[in-house]
């Protein structure tokens, strides 16, 4: 079933939030009495612990947050669903339903700007910016920021890596003290007949990899992302488009994706690194914790440039604590966040949960460092100093969409693709054509 247009849309989610408030969505509002100790509600996306509290994940922060609070509020956890885009939906919905239970929203950064937008998130108050900018790395507070102004309290700062093996490196002749190029990498894996891991499913993640190539080669998907959606003007058609189009377009036609490039997910990726099959990966922080085995012909290094001479663009994905519009509690909430992201909350939640920190002291924590051993969470920090957020336009998950449809399945992808996405993104964005 194909999607509607975005004001189309725009109307169909509204109608949706008609029918989920009559059937009770907004009574699931937070709990507590107008004086005395609150219940804050907390949507957390999927982590270590899930609701867990013993495990170390969001539910550890919550529990230890509320006992800080000194009887102020207590925070509970509702898990949301595993994919970011169903995030989104979830989210959405209740915002638009009115629910008067969102206090505390984990949410991918790509997605706070179109909430923003519509006007569905409690603005930072002016008082506590400082605190959420505070010792932030740079991405993180870009992509937290949405017509210049601070829209949620930075929490994960994620970034994608080049994960390889060391002796396959050294046999292809790479030096892995040096950038290296996506041309360097599929070069070194032709030479060696090992696989290359990547995302290119049609989700979310693909436009991830999709946004670096083409950030990678000094262009932005979207040049003007504040515009409005008839005004948008795109950079797909662009060198750095073609750039893109040439590394994936020879990675699937080579076969070094591997068997299923094109429903290869972060996990999928991991599998075929762990199994030996692939030699290199990109992929996020956490894979160093979810390798099993012998790790020592393992490391990490920064993500691959897409032209050589030119800064590498990589992923910047994370999660932001974001405050709904409805909540009944929104200064309680901004308390609660301010003391999730404090910099001992950050540490032990890098540590434990394996989520990099936004906070820049975090990583000299002694216990991150383990987690993050030989020179790993270093090179985490030194990779979100150039890591890229997706373009922060509210029309972000139409023009997702759209290029994920339009550069799939990658085996497809040509040096038309940048061409023919643009020209269908742009249509969309203006109501001549359906998703």
């Amino acid at each position: 079933m194909k999607n509607p247009t975005p004001r189309r849309r725009g109307l169909a989610l509204a109608a949706a939030g008609v029918m989920l408030a009559s059937g009770g969505l907004a009574a699931c509002g937070s709990s507590g009495s107008s004086s005395g100790k609150q219940t804050l509600t907390w949507y957390i996306n999927p982590d270590v612990g899930n609701t867990d509290a013993s495990k170390g994940g969001q539910a550890s922060l919550a529990l230890a947050c509320s006992k800080a609070s000194g009887g102020k509020y207590d925070i509970k956890v509702q898990l949301l669903p595993n994919s970011a885009d169903d995030q989104r939906t979830q989210l959405l919905r209740r915002l638009i339903s009115g629910d008067s239970s969102m206090d505390l929203m984990s949410m991918d950064p790509a997605y706070v700007t179109q909430f923003a937008s519509a006007k569905l998130l409690a603005p930072v108050p002016a008082d506590m910016v400082s605190n959420f900018e505070d010792d932030r790395v740079p991405s993180a507070i870009k992509g937290a920021t949405f017509d210049g102004k601070l829209i949620a309290a930075p929490f994960w700062a994620n970034t994608q890596l080049l994960w390889y093996r060391k002796s396959v490196a050294q046999a292809a002749g790479l030096d892995m003290s040096k950038p290296v190029t996506w041309a360097q990498i599929i070069a070194a894996a032709k030479k060696e007949k090992k696989e290359i891991g990547v995302q290119a499913k049609l989700y979310e993640g693909y436009s991830v990899w999709i946004n670096a190539l083409v950030a990678g080669g000094g262009g932005s998907i979207v040049k003007n992302p504040s515009a409005t959606a008839d005004d948008t003007k795109l950079g797909l058609n662009t060198p750095a488009g073609e750039d893109a189009a040439t590394i994936i377009s020879e990675i699937a036609k080579s076969g070094l994706g591997g068997p299923a490039m094109g429903s290869s997910d972060e996990t999928a990726a991991l599998n075929l690194f762990q199994s030996g099959a692939a030699a290199f990966l990109v992929n996020w922080p956490y894979t160093y914790a979810a390798l099993t085995g012998n790790k020592s012909d393992i490391a990490a290094t920064l993500y691959p440039r897409t032209v050589d001479g030119k800064v590498a663009a990589p992923p910047f994905g994370g999660i932001d604590l974001a405050v709904g519009k409805t909540s009944k509690h929104a200064d309680l909430a901004y308390d609660a966040a301010a003391c999730i992201t404090d910099e001992t909350n950050q540490a032990s939640y890098m540590a434990k949960a394996g989520n990099p920190a936004s906070r820049k002291a975090a990583f000299s924590d002694a216990a991150v460092k383990k987690a993050f051993p030989n020179g790993i969470a270093a090179t985490i920090l030194e990779s979100l100093g150039t890591a890229t957020p997706r373009p922060l336009s509210p029309y972000w998950a139409d023009i997702s969409t759209g290029l994920q449809q339009q550069f799939s399945p990658p085996s497809s992808v040509n040096s038309n693709t940048p061409k023919k996405a643009q020209t269908f993104i742009s249509n969309v964005l203006k109501g001549k054509a359906l998703l």
